[in-house]
């Protein structure tokens, strides 16, 4: 939606999100399949030191670590700061602490939430026990929360332990987002204006006469403010391509497809869009092609052969 101060400018909320896997070792895979099993376990270091969450490598000495013991559920809070106003995906959905809890048994603190009626409930030094969720998966995320509790500080002393359960997990999936609201400033909101009106428009450089599509509001290159609005294409030029054989998350496309980088007639910026119309193996750097505009679109749908000769190499090398 446009800007009430400026009309012309847009402003949208945009979400940012993907998902990151990744495999897990021995020492990772044991401590987050023991929290599904409701067991915190440590890693000692060659001095002595016992480490929750453990980690693979001595931070200090980079030794290998492999020594896997079992510390308490209960802990101490080493220091700790009050959120108001949880977020999308925070451990809890109501204000909560976060604190750092050194669990009975560890040297080093573990980073989780605990639940409080308020900041005045929660000091350094006070004693909390894990809260484990209904539902474990081997995850972090199988510490509900903390809780407080009554109690000494003593506990039991770190006990061996083989790290060995049934069916342990040996990967994670966490999920990263970002929203926030994008505002693509002057330039490219012209641009996207003109796209609604199945134009493309690009600036030009005052200095090195060069036209970037989607303008940027100044050169790169010259550092000048560019003004002048100037049309280029609707036909334009492969310059580079790549063939997707891997599905998108949300994405309606079936694969494979080509995505291309292309140079329309009178850019001089090569923009990027998909390919279709053609078998994947044919197209080619040089292949002329226009755009598809599908109807209620405010951008192309994808881009087309448009039947010419392929473009001299020449012509577009610059632009590669």
């Amino acid at each position: 939606m446009a800007s009430a101060s400026s009309p012309d400018v847009l402003r949208a909320p945009l979400v940012v999100e993907f998902p990151f896997t990744r495999s897990l070792g021995p020492v990772q895979s044991a401590f987050l399949t023991g929290l599904r099993e409701r067991t915190v376990l440590g890693v000692r270091t060659v001095d002595g030191r016992t480490l929750v969450p453990p980690v693979e490598y001595d931070p200090v000495t980079a030794d290998e670590l492999r020594d896997l013991v079992e510390v308490a559920p209960t802990g101490t809070v080493t220091t700790w700061a009050w959120n108001h106003e949880p977020r999308r995906g925070q451990p809890l959905g109501t204000p909560f602490a976060w604190v750092l809890v050194r669990l009975d048994g560890a040297d080093t603190a573990l980073l989780h939430a605990l639940d409080a009626p308020g900041p005045d409930a929660v000091r350094t030094g006070m004693r909390v026990r894990v809260r484990w969720a209904g539902e474990r998966v081997g995850a972090i995320t199988d510490i509900a929360c903390f809780e407080p509790c009554e109690g000494k500080e003593a506990g039991p002393q770190p006990s061996p332990h083989t790290g060995k359960f049934e069916n342990p997990a040996t990967g994670i999936v966490a999920s990263a987002r970002l929203d926030y609201t994008h505002s693509p400033g002057r330039a490219q909101s012209a641009y996207l204006h003109a796209l609604a009106e199945r134009k493309t428009v690009g600036e030009r450089c005052p200095a090195c006469h060069k036209v970037y599509v989607p303008p940027r509001g100044a050169c790169p290159t010259c550092g000048l403010a560019t003004t002048e609005r100037v049309e280029v294409g609707p036909r334009g030029t492969v310059t580079t391509y790549c063939i997707v054989n891997i599905k998108a998350k949300n994405l309606d496309i079936e694969v494979p497809y080509v995505y291309a980088h292309i140079a329309l007639d009178g850019a001089d910026l090569a923009l990027h869009a998909r390919i279709a119309g053609i078998p994947c193996d044919e197209v080619r750097m040089g292949l002329r092609v226009e755009p598809v505009w599908t109807e209620g679109a405010r951008h192309p749908d994808h881009y087309r052969p448009t039947g010419e000769p392929d473009a001299d190499y020449d012509t577009y090398k610059e632009l590669v």
